[in-house]
């Protein structure tokens, strides 16, 4: 079985759990996902991501975006649901602080061999290698691939 460690920042749809689970072909996968919902910090860069991308009416409501922790519980439960439908083993936690130092630490308990960062683009958080992906590379010892999610 191929165990996989996925970050998110918000519930999984469709495309995104059909992306993710046939990433392997018909190996059988297992996913420990970690749910680090939009919050406060680095408020700043991603609003300027959304002025980037043209998102103008999304940067002046960026503060009103955040994530209550209940909201994130039931993302995370969503996703899951949406895992084990697919016919994945899923289990995982909402990560409120550090997401990376919980991330290596979930990728040793685990045994994982690799780690997927699923997450909207962050073109000012790339381009200055602090989006979780670059950032997670230099933290574990399994390959980090970094997917972009669904709109839908």
């Amino acid at each position: 079985m191929f165990k996989t460690v996925l970050m998110i920042e918000k519930a999984l749809s469709d495309a995104d759990v059909e992306l993710v689970t046939t990433l392997h072909g018909d190996e059988e996968v297992s996913f420990v996902v970690l749910m680090q919902p939009r919050g406060k910090q680095d408020e700043l860069l991603r609003a300027l991501d959304d002025v980037a991308l043209g998102h103008l009416d999304k940067a002046v409501h960026e503060r009103e975006e955040s994530e209550t922790p209940t909201v994130a519980s039931e993302s995370l439960e969503h996703s899951l649901r949406h895992l084990r439908t697919a016919g994945a083993e899923a289990s995982g936690e909402v990560v409120e602080e550090n997401p990376l130092n919980r991330l290596r630490e979930v990728v040793e308990q685990s045994s994982a061999d690799e780690v997927l960062v699923l997450t909207s683009p962050h073109f000012v958080e790339e381009f200055f290698h602090r989006d979780w992906a670059s950032q997670a590379r230099h933290k574990v010892g399994v390959p980090v691939l970094k997917l972009f999610a669904s709109d839908s």
